[in-house]
């Protein structure tokens, strides 16, 4: 059965007098873990075909192996140059450097991604632990799990899901397992100075899930810890693994950034405290890296099978910076010639801040935004359109249209689950939590391929290396 129709059966349960699937919403929002986070949720999970988000992580791990090789390939080794067409900063690099530059991430983050009704189409990798949403996406589908009739449905038509905290702890576990040896690490999420005052619900959302999957985590700012020893505390404990939430940014334009981070890097250097995903995560995560494997005439080191991955997966995106408006006339016209079709993104920032969207504007606006957006480094990457998500308002009884953006987890050990932003369609075309009034999470359940008769358990869940 498609997704399509597990939808269409599940549309028509809820419907069904005396279901009590039009209660999954309200029971998620008062789950226990999930009460620090003042978010609202979509009426049902969205569903997905198990073959097919298996397949799209196995592409998923190996573009961002291909982006982790970007320097080799294309600039023979030289970071600097990376950099420098990245548009990154000498601030913000100073920052990168210091916090692990020159060593490769570990494969941790959440990709974005829009289903065009097709397939898959990856937007953003979000490479490096100041992603969130992991524990969202956990709880909202154990929670879902926990409403009879969804657990009946569940098991009726073999569906499942991976709990992202629990693949979390497993990748900390045996990331601190070396200065924590024969116990459990002593695990840190910091902020940075004042972060919690605006981030604070999902820090506690976080710190709840990873709490209820058998590890704990101290939340904490930058400004709260300092050293000793080689070591970074937390008042009288030692923190041993740091789960950062900020980013070089934030060191670099702030005039005593370096020293609330000097403790850190102390400890960092003396390698009592580990930082878990270093600055070089941010560097791989920049969007001119997908501009970089998508362009052809900048392939000439990839495998034919490597480009086929490509393009199977990425939408056209294209680099802009100061030299292309300089040089690249072609590709300047192009942009400006099929401006209803692409839209602008920043290359180092996230969330949709600095985003134009073409076919949203007029040709004098989508020029200057070129223009303008050249000096910091920008992409330009083909609209994606998202399939429409029916979805029944248990109040109304409507069935009413949304628009989805996933978000699909991965650890060194392969995917580790996913759910979604959603936003009624036609109400903007960037779907994101801040900017839209009514956008909700959802839980994502896949559903697996068993023999008909095969059941899963009500309470399927597949351990983070069974989707890889």
């Amino acid at each position: 059965m498609s997704a399509e129709r597990v939808t269409a059966q599940y549309n028509e349960e809820f419907r069904t007098p005396g279901s009590d699937l039009p209660t999954v919403a309200q029971h998620v929002k008062d789950f226990p873990t999930l009460t620090p986070w003042h978010g609202e949720y979509l009426a049902r999970p969205l569903f997905v075909a198990e073959r097919e988000i298996r397949e799209f992580a196995d592409d998923l791990q190996h573009l961002v192996e291909m982006q982790f090789s970007l320097p080799d390939r294309m600039f023979g080794g030289d970071l600097d140059a990376f950099r420098s067409v990245l548009g990154i900063s000498d601030g913000h690099w100073e920052a990168i450097r210091q916090f692990g530059g020159d060593v490769l991430p570990p494969r941790y983050g959440r990709a974005d991604m829009y289903h065009d009704g097709t397939s898959f189409k990856l937007l953003e990798t979000n490479l490096g632990s100041e992603a969130g949403g992991w524990a969202l996406a956990s709880e909202i589908s154990r929670a879902t799990m926990e409403v009879a009739g969804f657990a009946g449905f569940a098991r009726r038509n073999r569906l499942g899901y991976v709990h992202p905290v629990r693949a979390v702890v497993e990748a900390l576990r045996r990331f601190g397992a070396p200065v924590a040896p024969g116990r459990e690490p002593v695990v840190a999420m910091l902020e940075w100075r004042g972060g919690l005052k605006d981030y604070g619900a999902l820090a506690l959302n976080f710190q709840s899930a990873l709490r209820s999957a058998g590890l704990d985590i101290l939340v904490a700012e930058v400004s709260d810890v300092h050293e000793r020893g080689g070591a970074l505390y937390l008042g009288d404990t030692k923190i041993d693994v740091v789960y950062r939430t900020f980013v070089p940014d934030q060191i670099a334009e702030e005039p005593d950034g370096w020293d609330l981070v000097a403790p850190l890097l102390r400890a960092y250097r003396a390698g009592g405290t580990l930082l878990w995903t270093p600055f070089s995560s941010n560097m791989f995560a920049n969007k001119a890296g997908m501009a970089l494997l998508s362009d052809p005439a900048r392939r000439r080191n990839l495998s034919d099978d490597e480009c086929r991955l490509i393009d199977r997966v990425l939408p056209w995106t294209r680099l802009i910076n100061t030299d292309v408006l300089k040089t690249d006339t072609d590709l300047v016209d192009e942009c400006l010639e099929r401006r209803e079709q692409l839209i602008l993104k920043v290359n180092a920032r996230g969330g949709g801040v600095g985003a134009v969207v073409g076919w949203e504007t007029d040709d004098t606006t989508w020029r200057r935004a070129l223009e303008n957006s050249a000096a910091e480094g920008c992409v330009v990457q083909q609209r994606v359109i998202p399939r429409t998500e029916l979805v029944v308002d248990p109040v109304s009884g409507e069935t009413e249209e949304w628009h989805a953006a996933y978000g699909m987890f991965y650890t060194p050990n392969g995917c580790a689950g996913a759910y979604a932003k959603v936003v009624p369609a036609g109400s903007g075309s960037i779907i994101s939590i801040a900017a839209h009034a009514k956008a909700c999470s959802a839980a994502v359940f896949h559903q697996s391929e068993l023999p008909a008769g095969d059941e899963v358990p009500a309470a399927s869940e597949l351990p983070a290396d069974a989707a890889k």
